[in-house]
């Protein structure tokens, strides 16, 4: 087994570089394809959703894969290699199947314990099937990912830590309110007819709006979600479906509204929002002017950046503790944010006679701070972006007259409809925000020792798989002598009759069977062990087999477990 994974997520990305490197359908299937016409590669599966893309692979070569892979992502996504590169993570083999598995259970999950990863690594694997992408190990590996957080979710109480991102949305919405008596009588606008804007639409129904508006691209999607929710009978809601250019009227009459299409540029922009609060308040909507947060100086090589007011970076809230296998990726400075930086400065207002060193504009002080600035980096980790201005404490926002949840990636919602008045955005950015101070359940740790003992008994279920095919050519090997032996003994004493020749047949078979049976029984349990492939080149180099009836026997092997796996 060589599986090797790379990928980016929450976790190690900042949500503007997964919002630039997300992936369409289209461009996930060419990813797909191109990756197993790669040399390293031989089967290829990408699980792709709004807080992570995985690129899954078996390959000959750990190095040559790893550098095949990440190059192949930057491509498709369409951000530079070297920009990307800070933020990708590697697990290989071992490491890969507990990476997955853990994002099966919801453990890698912005929301911990979510079971709406499981139909995502479900679709991914009916995807990376239709391409004939996902050969023995890729269908072993997902179905076995399948398995395992179907197990976490029934056998302990994953749930209660967890819920789903829709669900965690309108709490954010709700801002620590009863979601039920936030949501009694409201009227909302879904955008999408997808799995998240179905989700979405079911869960507003079973919160008590009274009213559910879907828009969709292809208007039959949209009034099918319209009457499933009319059909429903858990909920009073009334539902209905309007083409995509009635939205800017319907955002007008909505209370709350949920975006999660696959477009890949805005779906309401800040101008449209303020047109519909506008023609809901009758009066227009302004700018939130949030006073600047109190200056924090930097610490080590940072702190000679001089002023930092209004700097885009926040380098008080670097992280640290990134670990080159762990489940956060080694985090680097992105040049996107140097070059956010250099912006920040080319227009700052430091002098040389208030802080004594030479005017940003010189080539010499941007070396310099940007020097400083990686240092900084470099000793605590990746530098996030600040993309909005936060509030400060005691500053109060206008009560709002329109609810936003955008659970797009990329963004379906302008984020800087943050700064309109009268508007709550939730979108995928302070969704990850108020997970990090989510608690966590304590069934938890018994879910990352289910994950533990599966883990090890996958790995187990491969090495073991990958002697069979060994011991199989061995055993035909054996049935070939014995065949030829009988057929030798028949030539020099042709006057045994029928019984005597069958007599002689099973006792030379049964000698046969008997020698082999504890070789190979104890063959398939010390391969099994962890470090056991050797045994298979051991066998083939004690008894000389051919390798190509190995090869051969393991690809009938292959073609039967194709067969017997369902549609």
């Amino acid at each position: 087994m060589s599986l090797l994974v790379v990928g980016l997520s929450h976790r190690s990305a900042p949500v503007s570089v997964l919002e630039r490197a997300a992936l369409g359908a289209d461009a996930q299937v060419k990813l797909v394809q191109d990756t197993v016409a790669a040399e390293p590669a031989t089967e290829a599966a990408v699980l792709a959703t709004c807080n992570r893309i995985e690129l899954y692979a078996d390959v000959d070569k750990f190095h040559a894969g790893v550098a095949e892979l990440s190059t192949l992502l930057a491509q498709h996504s369409g951000v530079g290699l070297d920009e990307l590169t800070p933020y990708l993570y590697v697990h290989y083999e071992d490491r890969a199947v507990h990476h997955l598995f853990s994002v099966a259970c919801g453990l890698d999950s912005m929301v911990v314990g979510e079971g709406q990863i499981l139909g995502q690594i479900k679709d991914s694997l009916a995807r990376a099937q239709e391409l004939h992408s996902a050969g023995r190990l890729m269908n072993d590996l997902f179905q076995q990912g399948l398995r395992v957080g179907k197990r976490a979710h029934s056998e302990t109480g994953i749930d209660r830590a967890g819920q789903s991102l829709v669900t965690f949305g309108l709490e954010q919405l709700a801002a620590g309110g009863n979601v039920q008596d936030w949501a009694k009588g409201k009227k909302a606008l879904v955008i999408g007819a997808g799995s998240m804007s179905s989700l979405a639409a079911a869960t507003l129904a079973r919160a008590g709006v009274a009213e559910i508006v879907v828009a969709n691209r292809t208007y039959d999607r949209a009034e099918r979600l319209a009457q499933i929710l009319n059909d429903a009978d858990d909920t009073d809601v009334v539902a209905r479906a309007v083409p995509m250019d009635a939205v800017p009227g319907e955002l007008t009459r909505a209370d709350v509204a949920v975006s999660c299409t696959g477009a890949t540029g805005l779906v309401l922009t800040a101008e449209a929002v303020a047109a519909a609060v506008e023609g809901r308040t009758g009066e227009p909507v302004a700018e939130i002017d949030v006073p600047p947060a109190p200056k924090q100086p930097s610490a080590g090589a940072a702190a000679g950046l001089g002023n930092d007011d209004n700097c885009p970076l926040d380098l008080t809230a670097a992280q640290s503790g990134f670990s080159v296998m762990g489940e956060a990726a080694v985090a680097g400075m992105a040049a996107a944010e140097l070059e956010q930086h250099a912006a920040w400065v080319d227009n700052g207002t430091v002098d040389i006679r208030e802080t004594g060193r030479r005017t940003p504009e010189s080539p010499e002080a941007q070396a310099e701070l940007i020097g400083a600035l990686a240092a900084a980096a470099a000793r605590v980790g990746r530098i996030p972006e600040r993309r909005r201005p936060e509030p400060v404490a005691g500053f109060a926002r206008p009560a709002p007259a329109l609810f936003l949840l955008d659970l797009a990636m990329p963004r379906d919602i302008d984020a800087a409809v943050h700064r309109l008045a009268g508007v709550r955005l939730v979108d995928i950015e302070s969704l990850a925000e108020a997970s990090a101070d989510a608690p966590m359940a304590a069934d938890v740790d018994q879910v990352r020792r289910i994950v533990s003992d599966e883990v090890a008994a996958f790995g187990a279920a491969q090495r073991a798989a990958h002697i069979t095919p060994t011991v199989v050519a061995l055993r035909t090997m054996a049935a070939d002598v014995v065949a030829g032996e009988i057929a030798r003994l028949d030539g020099r004493l042709p006057d045994l009759d029928e019984r005597q020749r069958g007599e002689i047949r099973q006792a030379v078979h049964r000698v046969v069977d008997k020698l082999l049976h504890a070789p190979t029984v104890r063959v398939k349990q010390l391969a099994a062990e962890p470090g056991g492939a050797g045994y298979a080149d051991a066998l083939r180099t004690l008894f000389d087999l051919d390798p190509e009836t190995v090869a051969a026997v393991s690809r009938a092997v292959d073609s039967t477990d194709e067969k017997d796996r369902p549609a």
